[in-house]
């Protein structure tokens, strides 16, 4: 399991010109499941997000997490962050969950991240998503669960 996760501002999901799911201060979270994924990546991945002290303090220190700061969440499916690049020029996603899977392990983390968090915002897996974002600082993290650096 991969993710991207991009500390914003503001951040929102449209599709077919309507908005799915749309947050302020927070965090913006794109996710990509491979097969062998399991309900113990989902957790180690939901922990850190939830717990990531990325957010400045009254110092301006990142020294807060999502919690602390009262932000919301928004998770949106995206299976190119499992792309091969290495050969040619087209990307490879022969490692990518294919969507029958996916679907059901998207709404798995879903599941882990809302117990563990609050409810979240969504986009719609398999669509079309436009996503919008501020991000803040710039911070960007990625994070794989299968390398835990």
């Amino acid at each position: 399991m991969r993710i991207i996760l991009q500390r914003v501002k503001k951040a929102s999901v449209t599709v077919n010109q309507e908005i799915t799911g749309k947050i302020n201060n927070g965090l913006l979270i794109l996710v990509g499941f491979e097969p062998e994924d399991t309900i113990e990546d989902y957790e180690w991945i939901a922990k850190k997000i939830i717990q990531l002290r990325i957010f400045n303090d009254e110092n301006n220190v990142m020294n807060l997490d999502v919690q602390q700061t009262n932000g919301d969440i928004l998770v949106v499916s995206q299976f190119t962050l499992h792309a091969a690049v290495k050969k040619g020029n087209r990307p490879s996603y022969i490692k990518a969950s294919k969507p029958d899977l996916a679907i059901e392990q998207y709404h798995e983390f879903l599941n882990v991240i809302e117990k563990a968090f609050k409810p979240v915002q969504k986009g719609i897996f398999g669509a079309d998503m436009k996503v919008e974002l501020i991000n803040d600082g710039p911070v960007t993290l990625f994070i794989d669960s299968k390398n835990k650096e």
